[in-house]
């Protein structure tokens, strides 16, 4: 959880829901936006214990597990605005987000991504140095492929590591050691990997959640963002059985892998 300090007035707030996602409540003074509501009860908890008058709801996916709190939310709390992509059934949406949108909302200024690939609409939410990514990237990790390609995803994990070094990745789910597993046996030999492993190990085991995530160290440790990497080909090539020609080749065997990669 961050919290606010000096003449920084916000704070993102993390609110654990099922069995491994990770909700979002960005609070600003007494106000709160709230980033892909699955559950409704855990975030009308957080916004009671700290105060705070729910202003939107931002969804990055249709997914229940993503949009299931959305209508109770609303039934609670009367008139908010609901942004989400244009073609996903997103309950209640009020606003339709596009990429290169910048919605002004009470926190600031959120800017909207198209990261298709998981879902076929799915969108980001850019504010600050902060990045809700909802299923596109996970810490040292990816979304499954349910209805976009993966020259869909590949394209928008390119657009995600381009962005600073420096921004939080805040996505939905606590995949970070599963993920990890699957990241050694493709790519033992990287020793960022290896020394990031102990820090996760070592957080898991305190209770801490490890999301949000640096964007540097993903672009160091993710296998799914250096598809491009001789080592990583080198993997893929000898988990396919034959050549994989080009970065789309290996980041889809790469996929496949993880699809069927038993921890």
């Amino acid at each position: 959880m961050h919290t606010p300090s000096g003449n920084q007035p916000w704070a993102v707030l993390t609110v654990p829901a099922f069995q491994d996602n990770y909700l979002w409540v960005i609070q600003n003074g007494e106000e709160a936006i709230v980033v892909d509501p699955g559950d409704a009860a855990p975030i009308q908890a957080c916004l009671d214990t700290h105060r705070l008058r729910l202003t939107a709801i931002l969804c990055t996916h249709h997914h229940a597990d993503h949009v299931g709190g959305v209508q109770a939310l609303l039934a609670a709390y009367g008139d908010i605005d609901v942004y989400g992509p244009p073609d996903e059934a997103i309950p209640g949406r009020t606003h339709a987000v596009f990429d290169g949108n910048t919605l002004s909302l009470a926190a600031g200024e959120f800017r909207v991504m198209s990261v298709a690939g998981h879902t076929a609409g799915h969108v980001a939410y850019v504010w600050q140095n902060r990045l809700f990514c909802g299923d596109t990237l996970f810490a040292m990790g990816c979304g499954r492929l349910f209805e976009g390609t993966p020259a869909q995803m590949l394209d928008s994990l390119h657009r995600i590591a381009q962005l600073p070094g420096e921004f939080y990745v805040h996505c939905a789910h606590e995949y970070t050691l599963s993920n990890l597993a699957f990241a050694m046996t493709v790519d033992p030999d990287n020793t960022a990997l290896i020394e990031r492993g102990k820090r996760e190990h070592a957080r898991r085991a305190r209770g801490e959640a490890t999301i949000p995530a640096l964007l540097s160290e993903e672009r160091a440790t993710n296998p799914f963002l250096r598809a491009h990497q001789p080592g990583l080909k080198a993997s893929a090539e000898i988990w396919k059985q034959s050549p994989l020609p080009n970065e789309l080749a290996v980041f889809t065997a790469l996929r496949e892998w993880k699809n069927q990669f038993k921890v």
